[in-house]
């Protein structure tokens, strides 16, 4: 009778923790997610398609401006630089007076290089543009927070902080 009742206990246990699944910690979703996104992150560098979008201006000797709520883009691909980003500060040349000053341009990139860190990816291009040539500079940490550096021959360097997205989602939502 003994045995019957620890046998009997012994099943209902079994059937009692697999019925109700073991739930996962904070800690433990939190460390699938960043592995996802960082699969993710690994993904579009490696397409060399994807667009990085800012949330913030770093223009030289000024301070911080909040772009979240301003369009702006960049949009990476061996054959095509597609840049739409807004520009905070000094014009060499006569660029920009009277007219639109953003960094606004298209062009093929002279160079396309991608190269893995200990830390982070650092995708470098140069883009001869219409009036300009301009050299890129993108840092992407693995889960896809980036910083652009953006070096131009006719107004002082300007960085900016954001993420980068596959180049699909943004197309979408244009």
């Amino acid at each position: 009778m003994k045995t019957k009742i620890s046998l009997f206990l012994v099943l209902m246990s079994f059937f009692m923790t697999s019925a109700f699944p073991q739930e996962k910690s904070k800690k433990e979703l939190k460390e699938e997610q960043s592995l996802e996104k960082q699969k993710q992150t690994e993904t579009l560098v490696n397409s060399k398609e994807f667009i990085f979008v800012a949330r913030y201006a770093l223009p030289q000797g000024a301070s911080q401006v909040d772009l979240t709520s301003n369009p702006n883009y960049v949009k990476f691909q061996t054959e095509l630089i597609d840049s739409y980003m807004p520009y905070f500060g000094k014009a060499y040349s006569g660029i920009g007076y009277g007219g639109d000053t953003g960094l606004k341009f298209k062009g093929k990139p002279e160079k396309f290089t991608v190269e893995k860190k200990k830390k982070n990816y650092q995708i470098d291009t140069n883009v001869k543009a219409e009036s300009d040539n301009f050299r890129l500079s993108l840092s992407v940490t693995f889960e896809g927070s980036a910083s652009l550096s953006i070096i131009s021959n006719n107004r002082s360097t300007i960085s900016y902080q954001g993420e980068i997205f596959p180049a699909q989602v943004i197309e979408k939502s244009k």
